[in-house]
């Protein structure tokens, strides 16, 4: 079985880890028998007219070809990045896509590469999902789309949509399944220490506490007191008068720099730690609760539950290698 040709459409402007990271991902893969394992993909990047791309992180990329000298494409990978946010660029990128799309088996956009995939009226009426953050920017421009933005990643039909940036990893691996069994998706996750299929959806991982340093400075030395007490007493009481704030004072303050309740604030600081305790520490579920300071191990699965539509035990059992117990 010859290996399946993979190519990423790159332009300046693009998120390199939307690149980097499914290329790695579809690298890992060796099919055959073990004393004749062979490359399961061949990878290659392809330009429409740059010599040398610029990301966004100032790293340069060098294409292997010219989009009209590209081999045969099985499927094609349009990454994202701040560039596609540009009309311009999505729409030129988006004309060659469209005059081609009959060359390509399936085709896969990480997180705004679903602007320019977009852009071929392709998606219109399809499912898609992109970064949450600019969800909203791509349903304003793009209203024929049924978009999905809490989504790690979608297909409908042959084409691919994922969210922002490690979410490209998680698609990739999804198309190793579909391509070659779930066995050689496992084998490409443990070589890259990430995990199968995630539970639940992009809010798991968008980070939802508001950065303190754009606060009042009371109200940022409380932000801090809050990550750093988790297990002390933290009503509302004690944190006003840690700012000098009658309690009424301190919840229509607080409310108003960062957007929700002091309550609701606190409730995620501790889930944001105990996520990183079930990832990296041995504890029991009643032992992570007790760590970050929820009265009961149930309170803290209801919290887990209704704040990232998954239960403890399950997002842990996805950082967990297969070599490792349950941990109860």
């Amino acid at each position: 079985m010859a290996p399946k040709r993979i190519a990423f459409l790159v332009y300046s402007g693009m998120q390199a880890l939307d690149v980097a990271g499914p290329m790695d991902a579809f690298q890992a893969v060796q099919i055959g028998d073990e004393s004749q394992a062979r490359p399961g993909y061949e990878l290659f990047t392809i330009s429409l007219d740059e010599d040398v791309v610029s990301c966004e992180s100032g790293l340069q990329i060098v294409p292997n070809y010219r989009c009209e000298a590209a081999p045969p494409i099985d499927t094609l990978v349009i990454p994202g990045g701040a560039a596609l946010r540009d009309p311009q660029i999505s729409e030129k990128l988006g004309k060659w896509i469209a005059e081609n799309l009959s060359e390509f088996r399936r085709v896969a956009a990480v997180c705004t590469g679903a602007f320019a995939l977009a852009e071929t009226g392709v998606l219109d009426g399809r499912e898609v999902t992109t970064h949450w953050l600019f969800a909203s920017q791509l349903a304003a421009r793009f209203p024929k789309l049924r978009l999905n933005p809490d989504a790690i990643f979608l297909k409908d039909g042959p084409y691919y949509t994922s969210a922002g940036i490690t979410a490209g990893i998680d698609l990739a691996l999804s198309l190793i399944e579909e391509d070659y069994g779930p066995s050689a998706a496992l084998a490409a996750a443990r070589e890259l220490v990430v995990y199968v299929r995630r539970s639940g959806g992009q809010t798991q991982f968008s980070g939802p506490l508001r950065l303190q340093t754009s606060a009042p400075d009371r109200l940022a030395d409380v932000a801090s007191y809050v990550m750093t007490n988790l297990c002390g007493d933290l009503s509302i009481e004690v944190l006003a008068e840690r700012a000098h704030f009658s309690a009424r004072q301190f919840a229509r303050r607080f409310g108003k720099a960062f957007g929700m309740a002091p309550a609701t604030f606190v409730e995620k600081a501790r889930l944001e730690e105990a996520r990183r305790l079930l990832i990296s520490e041995q504890l029991t579920i009643e032992q992570v609760a007790a760590a970050v300071g929820f009265a009961s191990a149930h309170a803290f699965r209801r919290a887990f539950q209704r704040n990232f539509g998954v239960m403890p035990l399950s997002f842990r059992a996805g950082f967990r290698t297969a070599d490792r117990e349950p941990t109860r």
